[in-house]
């Protein structure tokens, strides 16, 4: 996705669109090391590391733009003032500090550089606070907000606040421009509303978002100012799910807007457990031979052309000895996004087991499922796949059958024959089965 051009309202301001890996700057090996370790298995995402202010110069001398933040260690051999820190920033990378140490100046002065965060590296389990932080600002870059208050200082300061953790944020001035960007731009997670507005305040807000909106799918959090003792209740009573008062400490607006956020998530990734695979976010087998009985028999009711595909990544076992298994799943990923940009909403694509993926489209003769299978191996075999710095290219091979049998199983059974003959006849190809 191209990011969005700075513009308070109504477009989303984007903070610039950043890498996939982390820099990881502290002098002790065996803290970046751990680091390294925790951040791959709680963020899934690559690092590199720097032991010095100058090593980590020479880093973002070669390309700034693969990191999304950065860890610092606020003491270096040849930096002690926190020279590091302001050395990502330059580099518009978010960081996240590190101190063996913590008292409020020295807080106020590091939280004053407008970092992430910053914590103590005393004991394994801060190390895997920070990992979790790295997982959660790598996801906020996904994540849509939407701030509103009739204050333009305040709503910019609000937009800054939310972009240094690489949301996507929205701005309205107004409680009736923010349902017109609500209504406009789909997939906004969380609501931060002032209540006093002209017009419309922040409870008719509310209480016209949750209208459109449950709360368990919209977070909203009100603000305002010391005003009347059940301000705060009422504000609930409408539908927020939380209140903060103006003006507010920085951390834990921080920490109220994760915990909402997160919330949000984790309903929606209990709803999606039941019917997505957990790696690819495509269906999964069992949700997906459910909505293809359906798809069969309306093929079948309505005289209908309906095929059904097998297909998987050849040599797989090979990305996994070579590479790791961290890499394999990177490449099961980067396939399922190929074959999910690669055919129609209308298609039916999901993940059968492992490296294997299946498909099920409605309409086509075999000419011209012979497009788009051949579309789908063309584009997989031309995205590579970036890991630990190397790019690994993979192809796939499919088999796929026009012959409407009399279920969904078989006619998979016959899809599976087909791609073992692509599989035979030297991969990287497809098979097609039609009716004699």
């Amino acid at each position: 996705m191209m990011p969005r051009p700075p513009d308070c309202s109504p477009s989303a301001t984007d903070p610039q669109v950043r890498g996939e890996r982390v820099l990881l700057i502290d002098d002790s090996q065996a803290i970046n090391q751990l680091l390294r370790a925790r951040c791959e298995d709680l963020a899934g995402v690559e690092s590199e590391s720097a032991g010095s202010l100058a090593e980590a110069k020479a880093l973002l001398a070669q390309d700034p733009g693969r990191f999304f933040a950065a860890v610092v260690d606020l003491n270096l051999p040849d930096s002690s003032e926190g020279e590091a820190i302001d050395l990502v920033q330059a580099h518009g990378i978010p960081a996240i500090v590190l101190t063996a140490h913590f008292d409020e100046a020295l807080r106020e002065r590091i939280l004053a550089k407008e970092v992430i965060d910053c914590l103590l590296k005393t004991s394994p389990h801060e190390i895997d606070h920070v990992a979790s932080l790295v997982r959660r600002i790598h996801r906020n870059q996904n994540v849509k907000v939407l701030a509103v208050d009739d204050s333009r200082a305040f709503l910019s300061y609000l937009v800054k606040l939310l972009q240094l953790h690489r949301f996507r944020v929205f701005g309205a001035e107004t409680g009736r421009k923010a349902l017109e960007i609500l209504n406009a731009e789909p997939g906004i997670d969380l609501v931060i509303t002032d209540y006093n507005m002209p017009e419309m305040d922040g409870i008719a807000l509310i209480t016209a978002l949750r209208q459109q909106r449950p709360r368990s799918d919209l977070a909203i959090i009100g603000l305002s100012e010391v005003g009347a003792a059940t301000l705060p209740v009422r504000l609930l009573k409408s539908g927020a799910n939380d209140f903060l008062p103006k003006p507010f400490l920085v951390e834990e607006f921080y920490c109220r807007v994760i915990q909402n956020i997160e919330q949000i998530e984790l309903v929606r990734a209990i709803r999606e457990s039941a019917v997505r695979d957990s790696l690819t976010g495509l269906y999964n087998r069992r949700y997906f031979f459910e909505m293809a009985e359906k798809l069969h028999a309306t093929a079948q009711r309505r005289q209908i052309t309906l095929a059904a595909v097998m297909l998987d990544i050849d040599h797989f076992k090979r990305v996994n000895d070579t590479y790791g298994h961290l890499a394999g799943d990177r490449v099961i990923r980067s396939v399922a996004n190929t074959l999910a940009c690669g055919i129609r909403q209308v298609d039916l694509l999901g993940r059968y087991g492992g490296e294997e993926f299946c498909i099920l489209l409605t309409g086509f003769d075999r000419d011209h499922l012979a497009v788009v299978l051949e579309r789908l191996r063309s584009a997989v075999e031309s995205t590579p796949i970036a890991h630990e710095g190397r790019s690994i290219s993979v192809t796939i091979s499919l088999g796929a059958t026009l012959v409407l049998t009399e279920g969904v199983q078989s006619m998979l059974d016959r899809a599976d024959a087909c791609l073992y003959r692509a599989k035979h006849e030297g991969r990287n190809r497809f098979v097609i089965e039609t009716a004699e």
